[in-house]
């Protein structure tokens, strides 16, 4: 199948879709790993840094790790259970064997700077030959590099990076590439490592033996890790695999947890919106910390937390308020956008954006979603401190004078500012959240002030955002478009699940923006936003659909709604931001939004089934 880019036709057969992968990681960066054994996104030495592999790019510029059997095989990929462990099986004529893949999860600085990934290769049943193929591109794949085969090692060297390939077996070499032919009988396994090495990190090899104890090692890290799920439910499995990838999605270092590991695969193929995921927005990692904290795991809370504080995240300052909308994964501010010309996107989805332009953008309903993670932190985690009080305190403070005003909303769209019903709502939900913090704990706080904005708020939203024609709390004030984002109202305390204007709103939104349980956002052409182009149904839209009929009572529409939307997972249950038309994924890959929405809506079910 080929697939138009705007300057040509796109050979689709040399892409997997998005689909199609596994992710594995180290909680400092992350690798995806597709059924056919390829490597084909890789940022070393951490999530934001430029890649290495990024064939899922372009298939020829962005470079890969190839790793597969060498005669036709049928491929089928799992997790090892309870763990971020992902096994590639090749099922052919003369035997089955398989690929283990992972990065070892380090806390030494100096081994955790190794960023080390394993690929072990087992034959399980009869005989399979293998190829593998190494072929990184460094920066983008716009830094030329350099191999040599020292000691048994392949050392790739750029001007920015230095790789090290470490195999059981031999290795040639094309002065760029590396590659290799073998086969192996039954019993017998092969192990491919590859280290970031520096002045600190000297190469090391990697024989069968340190793999075996390596793999061990992961797999006691991640299994320890999710012993701590208070979790039981009915969904038991679904919900532990979004809590493993919203762990991987954490960088260790800081606490702070992107929103995706990846950049630039579209939301459309073919489209322009193709974003660089690889940042810690505010609202994302504020919901983290409440799906996290629902299953019991309050270091996770307690880290993310710890990075708002020691970056100074709410102390911060600048024209638009106290808070950016997201930051890198060292707290920086500054995250400018530019585009790759020279990679051709996923099937021809161009252009190809790192950086992220939003930083800029005014989106009022973080200081709710910050302020609720901080509120419920209080309440299931720690006590803040009197320092984090007077942080959130000004914060409020600046909200009170600030609320009435248009923005960019929750949908970071591009067509200029607006006034969200979904913006006001969160204005509400940080200043009426700070206030019950200051009663529970007895701190001071301008409480008449807080609860005058707070009630003017919900006057404005009930008088202003209700449109009487569509019998329904609309997208903006004074407007007749639905908007997905007010699903949230009830989840919000905003309202009551039964009030009538609400489980009209549900009425409405249901006609209007569902299909077979999955939801979009908004209609674009009713909605402009500024981007051309239309997109997929948002699941994370569709997991708070699910949460808000289960509040309404509608419980036989919301189990329907869940387990049509468990379909539409991976086959490792894994989501992206998006689902197409006819049911791919769409959009950066796993979606941190998607995993957590999930756990939510599983969690609440899940209590109201009894």
């Amino acid at each position: 199948m080929e697939f138009g880019n705007g300057s040509g036709q796109v050979d689709g057969s040399r892409y997997l879709p998005i689909s199609e992968h596994g992710l594995i990681g180290d909680l400092r960066t992350a690798a995806l790993v597709g059924t056919n054994g390829t490597i084909d996104w890789y940022c070393c030495p951490r999530f934001d840094a430029p890649s290495v592999f990024a064939s899922i790019l372009d298939a020829d510029r962005g470079g890969s790790f190839e790793l597969a059997a060498d005669v036709p095989a049928r491929t089928r990929q799992f997790y090892f259970p309870d763990t971020n462990v992902l096994i590639t099986r090749f099922y052919a004529a003369d035997g089955v064997a398989e690929i283990q893949d992972f990065m070892p999860v380090v806390d030494e600085s100096r081994e955790a700077d190794r960023h080390r990934l394993i690929r072990r290769v087992i034959c399980v049943r009869g005989v399979l030959p293998f190829r593998a193929k190494i072929a990184p591109r460094f920066g983008y794949g716009t830094e030329a590099h350099t191999v040599e085969l020292v000691g048994g090692h392949a050392v790739f060297s750029s001007s920015s990076l230095s790789l090290v390939l470490t195999a059981t077996v031999p290795v040639e070499t094309d002065g760029v590439d590396v590659w290799s032919h073998f086969k192996l009988l039954e019993g017998e396994s092969v192990v491919f490592a590859l280290d970031r090495v520096s002045a600190d990190v000297s190469p090391r090899a990697c024989p069968g033996w340190e793999a075996e104890r390596q793999f061990q090692g992961t797999v006691r890290f991640w299994r320890h890790w999710l012993s701590h799920s208070r979790y039981h439910g009915r969904w038991r499995e679904m919900v532990h695999r979004s809590a493993l990838v919203l762990k991987l999605l954490t960088y260790a270092p800081t606490g702070a947890i992107v929103a995706a590991p990846t950049a630039g695969l579209p939301e459309q193929i073919g489209g322009e919106r193709n974003w660089d995921y690889r940042y810690v927005w505010v609202r994302d990692a504020a919901f983290c910390v409440y799906a996290m904290l629902r299953l019991g795991f309050t270091s996770e809370a307690e880290a993310f937390m710890g990075f708002i504080s020691e970056h100074g995240i709410m102390r911060g300052g600048s024209a638009g308020g106290p808070l950016q909308i997201m930051y890198g994964i060292d707290g920086r501010c500054d995250l400018p956008e530019y585009e790759l010309t020279h990679l051709e996107g996923h099937l021809g989805s161009a252009p190809v954006r790192v950086g992220n332009a939003a930083t800029e953008q005014l989106q009022l309903d973080i200081y709710g979603a910050l302020i609720d993670s901080v509120y419920l932190y209080d309440k299931w985690g720690q006590p803040i401190s009197s320092d984090h009080w007077d942080e959130v305190s000004a914060v409020v403070d600046w909200l009170c004078d600030h609320w009435d005003q248009p923005d960019e909303g929750v949908w970071e769209t591009r067509g200029g500012r607006r006034n969200f019903v979904y913006s006001r709502l969160m204005c509400w939900v940080a200043i009426e959240r700070a206030i019950r913090i200051a009663n529970r704990r007895g701190l001071p706080a301008d409480l008449p002030r807080w609860r005058q904005s707070r009630d003017a708020i919900y006057r404005q939203i009930m008088r202003q955002g209700w449109s009487a024609e569509r019998g329904a709390f609309a997208q903006g004030l004074g407007s007749d478009v639905l908007d997905a984002s007010v699903l949230m109202m009830p989840m919000a305390k905003f309202i009551s699940p039964a009030d009538p204007k609400w489980l009209s709103t549900l009425d409405a939104l249901t006609t209007d923006l569902v299909s077979d349980s999955l939801v979009y956002r908004y209609d674009p052409e009713a909605s402009p936003d500024g981007l051309r182009g239309s997109e997929g149904t948002f699941s994370i839209c569709s997991f708070w659909y699910v949460e808000a009929l289960t509040r309404a009572g509608r419980l036989e529409e919301a189990r329907l709604a869940f387990e049509k939307m468990l379909t539409y997972a991976n086959h490792l249950g894994l989501y992206a931001e998006e689902i197409g038309r006819t049911g791919e994924q769409l959009g950066n890959f796993p979606q941190a939004f998607t995993h957590l929405s999930l756990i939510s809506a599983a969690f609440n079910l899940d209590r109201v089934l009894g």
